[in-house]
């Protein structure tokens, strides 16, 4: 029986693939792959020589009626992308939503995504989040960074290195800079760092540190006026025992 397996690949050491999600592969009849050559490192890796297929944001318009025809026709397909899980700030979603309306079979299976090791790692509060992806470019950018500001859960942003020292300057702005902040890059790889501050000490030190590499940023929620009255208590009290 036909079936769409969406499959999560490593965002860094390859050794953090599951033994199911190479079985996966190795079994499907055709591979759906962001970019063949990125995937193809992987493929290699693990000695998996299943066919595949570009399947990406920019054809993936093109290419969804003709993948719907070859799981009718009894194929079982897997879709990977080039790090982390399909679908989460990468193609998946669009696919997923057409199969379920066909009838056919979807199964995502567990595995790495770059935002909750970045979330955990951060040391802020992670019983309750809420995931940004990447920010608008341009259009509605602002009025999206005021509406986070609001939010009282931990917040967290998808970015570029080449973009960073902008959207932190903006995040300051918006929310204040004495937020807290972590800037986690390079997740599961051999120069993986973790920078955490406030907004303000996290913004300064990239301003004279070039960031290189995959990045997620993580911020602290708005407070509430009743916890920020607390923090303000036990801070006075710190200060006469002091």
């Amino acid at each position: 029986m036909s079936k769409l397996y969406i499959v999560p690949t490593p965002v860094g050491n390859l050794k953090d693939m599951t033994f199911r999600a190479v079985e996966v592969l190795k079994e499907a009849d055709r591979i759906l792959a962001e970019d063949t050559r990125t995937s193809g490192v992987l493929l290699k890796h693990y000695d998996i020589h299943t066919p595949m297929m570009s399947h990406h944001k920019y054809n993936e318009h093109e290419t969804i009626g003709r993948i719907i025809e070859m799981l009718k026709s009894g194929e079982t397909i897997a879709l990977i992308s080039d790090a982390g899980t399909p679908g989460i700030s990468d193609p998946g979603f669009m696919l997923s939503r057409e199969c379920r309306r066909e009838g056919i079979e979807v199964e995502c299976l567990p595995g790495a995504t770059a935002f909750v090791p970045a979330l955990v790692d951060s040391g802020l509060p992670c019983d309750r989040f809420h995931f940004e992806g990447f920010l608008p470019p341009k259009k509605g950018r602002a009025t999206r960074l005021e509406y986070l500001a609001t939010l009282p859960e931990t917040i967290v942003i998808y970015e570029s290195p080449k973009r960073l020292e902008r959207t932190l300057r903006q995040l300051e702005e918006a929310m204040g800079g004495d937020r807290e902040c972590a800037v986690v890059r390079e997740i599961s790889k051999i120069h993986e760092t973790v920078h955490a501050g406030t907004l303000a000490e996290i913004k300064k030190y990239f301003e004279m540190n070039q960031a290189k590499g995959e990045i997620v940023i993580v911020v602290e929620g708005r407070k509430s006026e009743r916890r920020e009255a607390r923090e303000r208590r036990n801070s006075d009290s710190s200060e006469r025992n002091e």
